[in-house]
């Protein structure tokens, strides 16, 4: 993998954790959800229209296609991952989420699109998704039924992350990264307005939690299209194969902001899955 590719991912997996350990904090609704999509959209309308005047793309029905699905996809998965943070902890909803999505999005590529990762990039796969599970599983899993839910909300959010990996690995070859980010979020924005907006109540909602989580709704806002717009421009670098589980290195952050900020236990195992991620990372770019 390029080494532009692994420094993108790198600066992707900041963002991403951190605009994670936000949204743990956060009191999520379609109503936030709504609201850090509309910031998202204001905030990167600037650089959308310098990128539409400087590159002129010819857009049609396909690219209107790859934007609307992929927004879709991203309603559930901020969607499932909110429920999921609503009952879990950051340690086990965040790595599980993040771990199974590579790990379909790996096998998805070499069936759908017949790529052919080297045996060092796949064992390098296998790091990052073993290193994963070594860190979300064990510890509150076994006997609490919350816990148990969130796993399913994690690993039904990393179904919709493989999904949206694979989709957008070849979105992102009809539109110019940046404007298909901004679509994305275009189209999750008009799906969601009908559930946030529509009733009297759900617009009080969105005027109290605009007045409470001002902060959590900028970062998550400027912080989660950041992210994804350097992954989707690693996309063009790299194969999905390899850029969907290299940019699993975000759970590391993860497990330091749980560990430093969150005061979650048993840190000895998740440095040692968090270890695994790092050596399943080197794999895929000497890979």
């Amino acid at each position: 993998m390029p080494v532009l590719a692994v420094l993108l991912l790198l600066a992707a997996a900041v963002a991403h954790a951190t605009w994670n350990y936000v949204a743990k904090g956060a009191r999520s609704s379609f109503a936030f959800i709504f609201l850090f999509a509309l910031c998202s959209e204001i905030v990167y309308l600037p650089l959308a229209i310098g990128v539409f005047l400087w590159t002129r793309p010819s857009l049609g029905l396909d690219a209107l296609l790859f934007v609307v699905v992929s927004g879709l996809l991203n309603c559930f998965y901020f969607i499932l991952l909110s429920e999921g943070y609503k009952v879990g902890d950051l340690s086990v909803v965040y790595p599980l989420a993040r771990g199974t999505g590579p790990a379909l999005a790996v096998v998805g590529a070499i069936v759908l699109f017949g790529e052919r990762p080297s045996a060092l990039a796949l064992a390098g796969a296998g790091l990052v998704v073993a290193g994963i599970i070594v860190m979300s599983w064990g510890g509150k899993a076994s006997g609490n039924p919350e816990v148990w839910r969130s796993i399913v909300f994690a690993l039904a959010t990393g179904a919709c992350i493989a999904a949206y990996s694979l989709w957008d690995s070849k979105g992102v070859t009809v539109v110019t990264p940046v404007l298909y980010s901004y679509g994305l979020d275009m189209a999750r924005l008009l799906f969601l307005a009908p559930l946030a907006i529509a009733t009297p109540s759900g617009r009080g909602e969105v005027a109290a939690i605009l007045r409470e989580q001002r902060r959590a709704i900028i970062a998550i806002g400027v912080l989660s299209p950041g992210a994804y717009i350097l992954v989707l421009i690693a996309y063009t670098l790299a194969p999905v194969s390899y850029v969907a589980p290299a940019r699993e290195v975000s759970i590391l952050f993860g497990a330091i902001l749980g560990l430093r900020l969150l005061g979650e236990s048993d840190a000895p195992r998740r440095l040692a899955g968090a270890t695994a991620i790092l050596a399943g990372v080197f794999a895929l770019a000497l890979g």
